[in-house]
């Protein structure tokens, strides 16, 4: 793909400010949710693992459309697919503010993550497009950072929609945002397609796109199970009001999305992915090991631990977009990132579900242990892609 160097490099930032908007919309509605997990299990009479299940709904109906979306991109462009996602991703929220029952929340939020899933691939791909190798980490890292970001700003938000409007008003502000991204996707994204179609099935068969997608799904387990029950386990366990355990929620959201930029920038610059991401790995089974231990201990010492943790569960994913999709290359990249969004919603789906069940039958400690040794597995997997320092 050719461009005229001059306002290609100028519009770049235009293409990465739309993804990150996009993709902070989407992300808004996963990792906000949790912030209202206490209003909704009071609402609808939920128990712990049926509010996991909620947790893990949007991942229910993306699973099967990720990849989906991600060859639509490679074929049809970018635009196209954010316009459509999140207007259907809107549309499904205001359905799921408005469901009387608990099966009706799960299949309405269940339709919002399927049409909103291809954000993931389409604003990925085209930050790939548009940024050389050089700049290809630090770019995807603060597109990365618009999950975190989305959270924070949702984790603020949806709580005190919720309790000075409904919870329906906290899905319709999570609609609206939806449908600014839409906007924003369709007037500013510019379509590029691959030139060769037949190219485009070919990340399926690369062995280690598919190493990188099963590695990066037990970091995810880690990272839903510590997002998603961060309110909840401040709330419930240590009678943490919701206001500040939501706080906690939103600080750890923002210090993930710095995270993101800055290890981004630092794989640019080290050349290094791979190993940047086994780093983390061991630092994510470090820090909530360390929660683990402290679980008893006063709040004041449990939220920082919880934050720490969290942080590091927040910041591998930029790494691990910018690793698979640099396996793939540009005019596959779609594609790729659409299979290891397909990894990472179905650990998605499992890892709330699984957690919340083992705090039931066993403890919140037994869980924590179970998340603490998870990314160990990922740090094995990828050792045979680690790259040689220059």
């Amino acid at each position: 793909m050719t461009f005229t160097p001059a306002p290609a490099r100028r519009y770049r930032w235009t293409i990465l400010s739309a993804g990150v908007v996009a993709q902070a919309a989407n992300s808004a509605i996963l990792l906000g949710l949790p912030a209202i997990a206490p209003a909704l299990r009071q609402h609808y009479g939920l128990t712990l693992t049926q509010v996991g299940v909620v947790l893990a709904a949007m991942n229910f109906g993306s699973v099967g459309t990720l990849l989906l979306w991600g060859i639509v991109a490679d074929r049809i462009g970018e635009r196209a697919v954010i316009a459509l996602g999140q207007v259907g991703a809107a549309t499904g929220l205001v359905w799921a503010g408005r469901a009387p029952s608990f099966a009706l929340l799960v299949a309405a939020l269940s339709v919002t993550g399927a049409v909103g899933a291809g954000v993931n691939a389409a604003s990925g791909r085209a930050v790939m497009a548009w940024f050389d190798e050089e700049e290809r980490g630090f770019a995807l890292g603060i597109r990365q950072m618009a999950v975190p970001l989305g959270g924070a700003v949702a984790a603020i938000a949806l709580p005190l929609l919720n309790a000075h409007i409904s919870l329906r008003a906290a899905f319709d502000g999570l609609a609206t945002g939806c449908g600014m991204a839409a906007i924003v996707g369709a007037i500013l994204l510019r379509t590029e397609r691959a030139d060769d179609h037949s190219l485009v099935a070919r990340p399926l068969r690369d062995p280690r796109v598919w190493r990188i997608c099963i590695a990066s799904t037990f970091y995810a387990t880690t990272q839903l199970s510590l997002i998603g029950f961060f309110v909840l386990f401040l709330h419930d366990r240590r009678g943490v009001s919701t206001a500040v355990a939501a706080g906690g929620l939103a600080a750890t959201q923002v210090l993930g999305g710095v995270a993101r930029v800055v290890l981004g920038r630092l794989s640019d610059r080290l050349r290094l992915r791979i190993v940047l991401l086994r780093w983390i790995a061991l630092c994510l089974a470090v820090t909530v090991g360390l929660t683990t231990a402290l679980l008893d201990a006063s709040p004041w010492i449990v939220i920082p631990a919880l934050v720490l943790a969290g942080t590091f569960a927040l910041s591998w994913n930029g790494l691990s977009f910018t690793a698979t999709a640099e396996a793939a290359g540009r005019a596959r990249s779609g594609a790729a990132i659409g299979l290891q969004q397909t990894f990472l919603s179905a650990g998605s789906i499992v890892a709330p579900i699984a957690f919340a069940a083992v705090v039931h039958h066993w403890s919140w400690r037994s869980a924590f242990v179970l998340a603490a040794l998870s990314p160990l597995a990922g740090y094995a997997l990828l050792s045979p892609l680690a790259e040689r320092r220059p």
